[in-house]
């Protein structure tokens, strides 16, 4: 697929890899519409994209675990461009604390975000995108397809996702939409600041080394060649390849190498 002048909806825009993605799009010549709570910030992004890639940028103010905000978001992308190519289900939250202690509104929260956000949005974007067989995209993470000890919830989102996603990919196996699942691995952005602590507030400082992480330039960069290629799943990182490929022969030497790499972490919750 080529993207020049194509119509893409990016969730979550007004910062980290969905920026990213929004400049990574404007550099192709797509056309985009940006999509988060943060109104004000994903104006200024437009205005900057439009000034600098000669492209349109439309921004809407959507919460995407509202399924009305998710209805609107289509609506006013209709409105002004009269079509969808590709939809990317970026919007994401990450939590940061043990099962036994986390309060389970915090477990609904990120499932509602991150499971439900992409549902959402997708079954309103579907029967546009079956018009143009263009692709729906979800950023999902190498935690759906490995469980992360002190991300009871992120996990279980991500692996919701990825069955999802999966299942849409062989509904439209004649339809010539395109399914991809993009899984990062640990990308440098503010993800971690802002994931829930078991109370349900941000935890405020990463508890990672954030300097040895991707950029999230790279994801962006890398999420829109799979696009173009039509790729049905793209695994980052070696460490996430090596964990995927391993944990289908050695589960138990994965478990165990997932526990150490945790334990290392700033203020870690395991003992």
């Amino acid at each position: 697929m080529k993207l020049n002048n194509k119509i893409i909806i990016i969730t979550g825009a007004s910062s980290g890899i969905g920026k990213s993605l929004a400049f990574e799009c404007a550099k192709r010549g797509t056309n985009v519409v940006l999509a988060a709570r943060q109104y004000v910030t994903l104006c200024e992004i437009g205005q900057e994209l439009e000034k600098q890639y000669q492209i349109k940028a439309l921004a809407v103010q959507c919460d995407v675990a509202v399924e009305e905000d998710c209805a609107n978001l289509i609506k006013q992308t209709l409105t002004t461009f009269g079509k969808i190519d590709v939809l990317i289900n970026n919007a994401g939250i990450a939590m940061r604390a043990m099962f036994q202690d986390v309060e389970l509104d915090v477990l609904k929260r990120v499932m509602d975000i991150n499971f439900w956000g992409t549902v959402y949005c997708t079954k309103y974007a579907l029967p546009e995108i079956l018009k143009t067989q263009g692709s729906i995209v979800g950023v999902s993470s190498i935690a759906g397809y490995k469980g992360l000890p002190g991300r009871t919830g992120y996990s279980s989102s991500k692996f919701a996702m990825n069955g999802f996603l999966d299942s849409l990919r062989v509904e439209n196996l004649k339809t010539g939409v395109h399914v991809l699942t993009a899984c990062p691995g640990f990308t440098t952005s503010n993800i971690r600041n802002v994931a829930l602590a078991k109370d349900g507030k941000p935890q405020g400082e990463s508890s990672m080394d954030e300097s040895k992480m991707m950029s999230s330039e790279e994801v962006a960069r890398l999420i829109m060649d799979g696009v173009e290629k039509r790729s049905r799943t793209i695994l980052m990182t070696t460490q996430g390849k090596t964990m995927v490929w391993l944990g289908k022969f050695f589960p138990s030497f994965v478990d165990k190498m997932v526990y150490n790499v945790i334990a290392k972490e700033k203020r870690s919750m395991l003992k």
